[in-house]
């Protein structure tokens, strides 16, 4: 077969390499992609992936028998509705779907139609009518978040009255999310264990897979500002069997019905963000795609043939998913200065020696036949094993051989769990 991946980070080079370490014969292309996945055999392309004519004309000359989205941005621009209207096979949910994502106020509105166990919340599309609600609020911390898409920091906890004032403020006014934030949520703060079940769904038939935890904090100990993620584990040992269970039944399986009833099913993956409360699993956030960094720890341990599940999702087949009864954990290697402003690129340090490990390249160039960082997060480094022990001490033995002051990473990812 003839796979193309759309994006360019660490979670498209793992969607791609676990297709071609499934059958090493297929032909996988990533558009844009980047000059790292080349090591693992995937052909890159310079097509933007928000250049839906150039791609669907790409698709056509390399006969491409399925495509598979990787980033929202594309999905929530109407992607997998352009690839259909072409005639060709795409994985992914249509742009009327993805609103689960591109809209923290529909999602919401979407888990109170479903009854969907969710923080309590207001939406504001008026700055005036924002602060008023806040000047009445006397529970802190709060929770403000953009409504739009912001690159995985556009939620703020704000810790007293003033912070969320200035939040709301910079969201609204100064727009320092840009349109995202014109309209903003502003939620109660949960407390409790927070983890990510992400599940293959067509329609109202879902699939979920094994539980991850990610690590947003830039810093060990869960200090400094959010990031796109700084690395995750799989499974999530300290979330219950029973946890899984209601998440699923309350939380996964109602949105996929609700979504199908209202004439817009959902067919793709659904990444649920959630947390557990003293009432149970609650909702955090939607995701349309697969999460980074948990695609990069979850994907190793899928048995199964990738690109056969979406197959036959497609084809509303029934599914059988295999997973390994193994553990994986990925940490992340950014450049300094991220999140707040990476610094200008550097050579990336030499990995020739880094063994018993899979690297996922995100952030990366070439020049001069080397490797350069191009942008925050740089890669991530991941480890299947059998205990998280042996793929904690394996990771960290191989991490600690990056030892410049260009890059960091945190050294407790994994390390909570007994």
């Amino acid at each position: 077969m003839n796979i193309l991946v759309i994006g360019s980070g660490g979670r498209e080079h793992a969607i791609a390499k676990k297709i071609k370490q499934d059958t090493p014969e297929d032909a996988v292309y990533c558009c844009p992609g980047n000059p790292g996945m080349e090591v693992d055999g995937i052909q890159v392309c310079s097509l933007d992936a928000s250049d839906f004519s150039a791609l669907v004309t790409f698709a056509k000359e390399k006969e491409i028998d399925l495509s598979i989205v990787g980033p929202e941005q594309p999905l929530l621009e109407g992607i997998v509705n352009h690839f259909q209207a072409a005639g060709l096979k795409i994985f992914g949910p249509t742009q009327e779907a993805a609103l689960l994502e591109g809209s923290k106020s529909f999602a919401k509105e979407v888990m109170l139609s479903a009854n969907v166990p969710t923080a309590s919340y207001q939406a504001f599309d008026k700055f005036e009518d924002a602060i008023l609600f806040l000047a009445e609020q006397e529970k802190y911390p709060i929770v403000i978040k953009a409504d739009g898409l912001a690159a995985g920091k556009g939620v703020i906890i704000a810790q007293t009255k003033d912070e969320a004032l200035t939040t709301v403020e910079q969201l609204m006014k100064e727009q320092i999310f840009g349109e995202s934030g014109s309209k903003i949520i502003i939620e109660e703060f949960l407390e409790g264990e927070e983890f990510t079940l992400m599940a293959f769904v067509d329609g109202d038939a879902v699939y979920p897979m094994i539980p991850a935890q990610d690590h947003k904090r830039v810093f060990a100990g869960d200090k400094g500002p959010n990031t796109g993620g700084m690395g995750a584990y799989a499974p999530v040992p300290q979330i219950s069997p029973q946890i899984i269970e209601a998440s699923i039944k309350n939380v996964l399986q109602p949105v996929a019905s609700y979504m199908k009833q209202q004439g817009t099913p959902y067919t793709g993956i659904l990444y649920a963000g959630l947390i557990v409360t003293a009432e149970g699993p609650k909702v955090i956030e939607f995701n349309a795609r697969f999460g980074d960094p948990e695609a990069q720890v979850v994907l190793p341990l899928l048995s199964s043939k990738l690109v056969n599940i979406m197959d036959q999702l497609l084809r509303h087949e029934p599914l059988e998913i295999v997973w390994l009864n193994q553990v994986s954990l990925g940490v992340v290697v950014a450049r300094e200065g991220y999140p707040i402003a990476a610094k200008e690129p550097r050579p990336l340090p030499d990995l020739s020696d880094i063994k018993d490990v899979d690297v996922y390249y995100s952030g990366v160039s070439k020049r001069e036949n080397r490797f350069v960082s191009n942008g925050g997060r740089v890669f991530l480094v991941q480890k299947t094993a059998n205990t998280f022990d042996e793929a904690k001490e394996t990771l960290y033995h191989e991490l600690a051989q990056i030892s410049s002051d260009d890059w960091h990473f945190r050294a407790d990812i994994g390390y909570r769990i007994k």
